[in-house]
């Protein structure tokens, strides 16, 4: 019998619980920049960064190593305290679903978006705020857009890519188009395309967006479980933070 096969299934941490770190460290590597154990995407790129599933003090010292002094980090999943000299700027509930039973389709209106429709959708995401879409955001994965009289009015596409899984991201409408359920057919569409990999979709949402919950739920989405996404400002002097973070 392995090493692997003598630990209790329900003591392994499953994929999903840490996805960033899974994907920088998989089908994203290419993308990861890394100090010590720490991994983060570039920052035109996504705000994402990896923390090890247990952060040691030195990962601390290394995480504000890398973001700078009195940089604001996001924490998406941690659920430990922060070391002294750090302070929590923001805390909001999230839910991570996964599929269960999708009917995903493609969708005959959807265009795959490019680098050239990148202002465009800067722009919806501006009006819609769906959540962070940076300049090179739209490296991370396929993305799928709806146009009407050429104007882009809703968009999904693909974000966290932890093997085996793909995360769907940026989920919006255009205020004037809201209610024709172009969000559902294009999570349906980026869904199929995942699918199409041999992959499977989830996707994260605030726990109190209660109208995407039951949107999900209704096209075949499970909550896998609660998270929460925190962001926390480094110290201003790095040399405080080793200060704390030597045992």
């Amino acid at each position: 019998m392995s090493t692997s096969e003598t630990v209790p299934r329900a003591a392994r941490p499953h994929i999903l619980d840490n996805p960033a770190l899974a994907a920088l460290t998989g089908p994203h590597a290419h993308f990861a920049q890394r100090r010590g154990r720490v991994l983060r995407y570039p920052v035109d790129v996504s705000p994402w960064l990896a923390l090890p599933d247990e952060p040691e003090p030195a990962d601390w010292a290394d995480l504000a190593a890398l973001a700078g002094p009195g940089a604001e980090v996001p924490l998406p999943g941690f659920g430990g305290e922060v070391p002294d000299g750090w302070e929590i700027t923001a805390r909001i509930e999230g839910a991570q679903f996964v599929d269960d039973g999708l009917a995903a389709a493609p969708d005959p209106e959807a265009v795959r978006l490019g680098p050239a429709d990148v202002q465009e959708m800067t722009d919806l995401v501006a009006r819609t705020r769906p959540g962070p879409f940076l300049p090179r955001t739209i490296e991370l994965g396929t993305y799928l857009g709806i146009r009407r009289d050429g104007a882009l009015i809703a968009m999904a596409g693909e974000r966290l890519h932890p093997p085996g899984w793909t995360e769907i991201s940026a989920v919006c409408t255009d205020p004037a188009f809201r209610g024709e359920g172009l969000a559902s057919r294009l999570v349906l569409a980026v869904a199929h395309g995942i699918r199409e990999r041999g992959e499977a979709p989830f996707l994260h949402t605030g726990a109190g967006n209660t109208s995407a919950i039951r949107l999900y739920e209704s096209l075949g989405f499970r909550l896998r479980r609660t998270t929460a996404f925190l962001a926390a400002r480094a110290p201003q002097r790095l040399g405080e933070e080793r200060a704390v973070a030597v045992p």
